[in-house]
């Protein structure tokens, strides 16, 4: 949890720099993916076991439907869909991954090491 929460923290700090040089619908569209992404992340996190290439996956999908559904109501609500925000939403749920990988990295090579030593040719077996 601290983690998610720390990430969300740096989802908003990077939005807020953005913001002065990006049209703000954009920058909004970028923090959405990146908190969006940010869920899908851990949800394919507990799903996969932590495989980094997973939870890159689940940050990805996560935004780009969060993205999907937004335009999907704005082409039905005003009549306008807008492959820019789309792609910002996306962008937002790449960064989140990115991140989130970065700095899960150790842990999951920590467990690898840790199954190597472990493994059933040394000796031990988890069944």
């Amino acid at each position: 949890m601290m983690k998610s929460m720390f990430f969300v923290l740096i989802a908003i700090s990077t939005s807020w720099s953005l913001s002065a040089q990006l049209d703000g619908d954009k920058v909004l569209h970028f923090g959405a993916g990146a908190i969006s992404g940010i869920v899908g992340a851990t949800i394919a996190d507990k799903v996969s076991r932590g495989d980094p290439y997973w939870r890159f996956a689940g940050a990805i999908t996560a935004s780009l439907l969060a993205g999907l559904a937004k335009e999907a109501y704005d082409e039905n609500k005003y009549g306008g869909w807008d492959n820019g925000d789309l792609a910002a939403t996306v962008l937002g749920g790449v960064t989140a991954g990115v991140t989130i990988n970065l700095f899960s990295g150790k842990k999951n090579k920590k467990k690898a090491v840790a199954l190597t030593f472990l493994s059933p040719k040394k000796g031990i077996d988890f069944d």
